[in-house]
């Protein structure tokens, strides 16, 4: 055999065998069991403890009307207003959108707003307080960036002076549910009220997430696919009755104000805090839930824009697998468990070998002249037949999922036929892109100031319509085999309270 045959036949066999372990991985994660919170109406109705909720929404240089729309699916809330709080918590030298949530809060009066200053205010004392008094807050105590106060302006930061201070701000001893959302995240109706449900079985509770920006673009409709495939799919599995290491999604997620405390807080040096802290509330023992509501939001709609995103994800999944597992104390075989979380969207990287060598052994077949052992071929016919599996359980999924945000069999349609197996491939492979750059990120420490995503308001008409909670929803929460969302009489009818 040639030396080029050799050496392609090598890299073939390479390929065929990582992606026999990436399939294993897949089938791992799907025999894991889903910890879904009971949001049925009987459960709904039996609801009378609401504990108390806050909602933190940070934004940089948002547009104006990507917040209002933010804000009409905030105001529909079914859940006892006096038992929520709505805090906008924007950076204090960013003029521009404190004047518009000023604005805002004239059509919103839930709405508050708290300014984030410059780490050198004194209102930052209580943060540098809290993590000298706690181990758990590992950062602060080792490493380079040991009791450096200098935390990096993005998102995280703002999280962190948030939740420091706002206890102090409501003068209460009572503890509280955190949740956050991006600037453009439209929760539905029953958010709150699902994690009322859902606290009571769990420490953490995490809503999925659904683009309904799908048909804006071809890119809109792939970077989509991410979603369908990986939050309304995959995801749900890691709360596996608490056995393997989860992360969570970084919006849309509940847990109690005093655990984040116990646990020191947010990572502020990392690109992403997702995966890092909900690692570190699995590893001191915390329970996820799944809440099947999902919320609405809004997806890059060009190319570029989506590298962006992406690569800044790759560069946070790799920062927080590594020195931090150890740090926070995780065991050995947990952080491998861990690294299979990431496996999913590392092993894309097998792309860039497995197509072009795949291409050319079937070319090699179709002319007659195989160079494919037979004793390699049942390995083969085993990936075929995996990827085929796949492929068609995410898209009846997919299909199913469409419904959430399209009423109409057209549009539904279109967008499957946007994402048929040909330009996922594509898709696939230019994942390489962010997957490169991410690594090169981590390698290089970079990614720790926030490079935001820009948003355009995509979705105001279908967030005014209500279609994710009218009869779309409920068709298709029926076709998932969940239970639909309760209305807000229902809700009022049970609070007896003014919402």
């Amino acid at each position: 055999m040639p030396v080029i045959d050799f050496t392609l036949l090598g890299l073939f066999i390479f390929a065929q065998t990582a992606y026999f372990a990436t399939f294993l991985v897949d089938a791992y994660h799907f025999s894991r069991p889903v910890n879904w919170v009971d949001t049925s109406l009987e459960a709904k109705n039996a609801t009378t403890e609401f504990p108390y909720i806050v909602l933190f929404y940070p934004v940089l240089r948002e547009l104006e009307e990507t917040m209002r729309t933010t804000f009409h699916s905030l105001s529909l809330l079914d859940y006892p207003r006096s038992r929520f709080r709505i805090v906008a918590i924007p950076n204090r030298d960013d003029k521009e959108t404190i004047q518009a949530l000023r604005r805002l809060q004239r059509e919103y009066p839930f709405v508050q707003v708290m300014t984030v200053p410059p780490t050198t205010h004194p209102s930052w004392n209580c943060v540098w307080k809290a993590w000298n008094q706690n181990p758990k807050a590992y950062w602060w105590h080792k490493g380079k960036r040991a009791g450096n106060r200098a935390l990096p302006p993005k998102k995280t930061r703002q999280l962190i002076y948030a939740f420091y201070n706002l206890p102090q701000d409501m003068g209460s001893e009572e503890d509280f549910l955190v949740n956050y959302i991006d600037a453009d995240s439209c929760p539905p109706r029953d958010h709150f009220l699902a994690a009322a449900i859902g606290i009571r079985d769990y420490d953490v509770l995490q809503a999925q997430n659904v683009a309904g920006n799908l048909n804006e673009s071809l890119s809109a409709s792939w970077h989509a696919f991410d979603h369908m495939t990986w939050d309304g799919l995959k995801y749900p599995h890691l709360s596996a009755d608490g056995k393997q290491p989860f992360w969570v999604l970084g919006k849309g997620l509940f847990f109690r104000a005093s655990d984040l405390i116990a646990l020191g807080g947010f990572h502020p040096w990392l690109t992403i805090e997702d995966p890092e802290v909900g690692m570190r509330f699995w590893v001191n023992g915390r329970k996820l839930g799944i809440i099947n509501g999902s919320l609405i939001e809004e997806v890059p709609n060009s190319f570029a824009r989506g590298i962006t995103q992406r690569k800044r994800w790759v560069a946070g999944f790799f920062q927080s697998l590594t020195t931090p597992l150890r740090d926070m104390g995780m065991k050995p075989i947990d952080r491998f468990k861990a690294w299979l979380n990431f496996l999913p969207c590392l092993s894309l990287w097998l792309n860039a070998v497995g197509l072009p060598i795949g291409a050319w052994a079937l070319w090699r077949w179709l002319s007659g002249d195989p160079v494919v052992p037979e004793f390699l071929m049942p390995l083969v016919a085993v990936n075929l037949s995996a990827f085929i599996i796949s492929l068609t359980v995410i898209y009846v999924r997919t299909w199913h999922r469409t419904g959430l945000v399209l009423n109409k069999t057209g549009p539904r349609v279109y967008y499957m036929l946007r994402i048929n197996p040909l330009f996922i491939l594509a898709w696939w492979v230019i994942w390489l892109i962010p997957l490169a750059i991410g690594l090169r990120m981590y390698l290089r420490d970079e990614g720790l100031v926030w490079e935001r995503t820009e948003k355009t308001d995509s979705n105001s008409r279908l967030v005014r319509a209500a279609r994710h909670w009218g009869g779309a929803g409920r068709a298709a929460s029926t076709a998932l085999g969940k239970p639909a969302t309760s209305t807000s009489a229902e809700a009022l009818q049970r609070s007896s309270l003014n919402v």
